[in-house]
């Protein structure tokens, strides 16, 4: 069972809770219009993959990014991409949770970011390599906050790296609300 913002139990939904040292941020995930994506995401947080990693690029009016680093920018061994849902209609939208992806359309893997704004520019408009778009499979809940102190975070370029947080942003634990 989940709790809605007002803490109600909602039937049939996952919430993933993540406590970091900003505060927590809670997440629900649309399993409806993003199976693979909601599954490949509650699998890396039920192998606790996520404590211990770091928010490492955050862009002002756009999003925070996290998943795949730890604190010292050390990349952690993800598993095989997987598709891109982009095309089963949700939007980039202002407290929006999305999988982060190389170039390539079906390239995602743990990376995933939250959108601080309505980032439409980054939805499926069509099934080429520049038109798959970033496929949400989630929303900010409750800590909409958080994200968005998060998203104040004076940055800076650490080798090939650039927008990482001067001050790391750790995700310290991992809650899963109705499994």
């Amino acid at each position: 069972m989940l709790f809605s913002k007002n803490l109600k139990l909602i039937k049939n939904k996952i919430m993933i809770i993540f406590t970091t040292n900003f505060g927590d941020i809670h997440i629900e995930l649309n399993k409806e219009k993003a199976p693979v994506s909601s599954k490949n995401f509650l699998k890396y947080c039920q192998d606790g993959f996520y404590e211990g990693t770091i928010f490492h690029r955050v862009i002002k009016g756009f999003m925070i990014q996290g998943g795949g680093f730890t604190a010292d920018m050390q990349e952690k061994e993800m598993r095989a991409p997987i598709v891109n849902e982009a095309n089963r209609g949700l939007k980039n939208l202002n407290g929006t949770i999305a999988m982060a992806r190389t170039d390539a359309p079906h390239s995602a893997t743990s990376e995933f970011f939250i959108n601080i704004a309505n980032n439409t520019f980054l939805d499926h408009t069509a099934t080429t390599n520049a038109g798959w778009g970033y496929a949400v499979f989630g929303e900010v809940t409750m800590g909409m906050d958080v994200v968005k102190k998060i998203a104040k975070i004076k940055t800076k370029s650490i080798g090939e790296f650039d927008d990482v947080p001067k001050e790391s942003i750790v995700i310290e634990k991992v809650t899963i609300v109705g499994e």
